[in-house]
């Protein structure tokens, strides 16, 4: 290992899509800041995820934002059904969501940010962070690092946020999924929701995803509890209930947002699941982008300062459209996983107007949707 630590300005730590993210809308408004910045991650992309996601309609609207569109096999979604009790709630919207393997998506932001001239270094390990002036010092298995500003997109167990900002694991849910081959040719247009295990105590729901895995159709089918200790068994159990006997299964823990956790220290930003998602679905790739959104703006307005304690930025959160959202779904979590659960999917399945309402919301379209602008270039 190298004893001359290299220099940077800023390292982003993970290439996720809140890592590619935060690059991507770097390059687009500060491309000189953008050129000196350097991107780490332990895995060589394309790497396996295990997971189907979801790009609600203003995922799309970040892509674009940044120059982007959707250029990987999809399943367009334009049916939900959600089973929750009761006759099961069927809704159609056309391009609800576009359902993507995450292994091809992540490679997808990844190459758009090295194409347009970000260094990304795959297969390095950050084993150590610390602090030194005004410096954060990181110890990566090809060297050591000093950077001025650290983007810590290093996922649910952020090294970098328990080491600089915050040592607490914070509210961590978890998810058990599997891929289940479906016969035929074609992919369901459709995707289901069964909030129906929350009747006896399941804090979550489980689900079933259509998605293209090597040209062929499969469900991505899994279970989800934003309590992370003591559901195991219970996840295992309904995965396997829902799986035609497809023994590989994965489990993945999932960050969640929480009100008043602290999202950057002097030289950090804390984005995606190291900041904290989704705690209603678990549901991470639209905040990612989000975040990295904010991130950018953050480190382009320090280095203009010349100050990069990124005090600003706990308040840029929560004042956004991001933050209110988390908020709200933080919320709901709370009501639909509650002991007055059954009221509110009573309210859910009675009345059409709130499913449509609620939908729209989630998805960032209709009377409750945000237009999301592109970023201003640098002049």
């Amino acid at each position: 290992m190298s004893e001359t630590p290299e220099q940077r300005d800023i390292v982003i730590v993970g290439g996720g899509p809140a890592g590619s993210g935060t690059a991507l809308a770097l390059q687009r408004l500060a491309p000189d800041l953008a050129r000196d910045a350097l991107l780490l991650d332990r895995e060589e992309f394309p790497r396996d995820k295990t997971c189907a996601g979801g790009l609600i309609p203003a995922t799309l609207e970040l892509l674009r934002s940044v120059d982007l569109s959707l250029s990987v096999p999809s399943v367009r979604v334009d049916h939900a059904r959600v089973e929750a009790g009761g006759p099961p709630i069927e809704l159609d919207a056309g391009g609800c969501c576009y359902v993507i393997r995450r292994r091809e998506f992540d490679d997808m932001l990844l190459s758009a940010a090295r194409g347009r001239g970000l260094e990304v270094r795959t297969g390095v390990r950050v084993r150590g962070a610390v602090r030194r002036g005004d410096r954060i010092r990181l110890e990566t298995s090809e060297g050591l690092i000093d950077a001025r500003a650290v983007v810590a997109a290093d996922g649910a167990g952020s090294l970098l946020r328990r080491r600089l900002v915050d040592p607490d694991e914070g509210w961590v849910a978890r998810a058990v999924m599997c891929d289940v081959p479906i016969a035929g040719s074609d992919a369901p247009d459709t995707y289901e929701f069964d909030f129906r295990d929350v009747a006896s105590g399941l804090a979550g729901y489980a689900w079933s995803f259509p998605c293209w895995i090597d040209g062929d159709p499969h469900w991505n089918v899994g279970a989800y509890s934003m309590r992370r200790r003591g559901e195991g068994e219970r996840l295992e159990a309904i995965v396997g209930g829902r799986s035609q006997g497809v023994a590989e299964r994965k489990a993945h823990p999932i960050r969640l947002y929480a009100k008043g956790r602290s999202l950057a220290a002097p030289g950090v930003l804390l984005v995606g699941d190291a900041a904290g998602v989704d705690p209603l679905l678990g549901e991470g790739i639209s905040f990612a982008l989000e975040y990295g959104r904010m991130a950018a703006e953050e480190l382009q307005g320090g280095f203009l300062r010349g100050d990069l304690a990124f005090s600003g930025y706990q308040a840029r959160v929560d004042r956004s459209a991001l933050g209110k959202k988390l908020r709200r779904l933080a919320l709901g979590a709370r009501l639909f996983y509650g002991p007055r659960s059954d009221l509110w999917f009573r309210v859910a399945r009675l009345s059409r107007t709130a499913q449509r309402i609620g939908m729209n919301w989630y998805n960032g379209v209709g009377l409750w949707s945000q237009s999301i602008p592109a970023l201003p270039e640098a002049r």
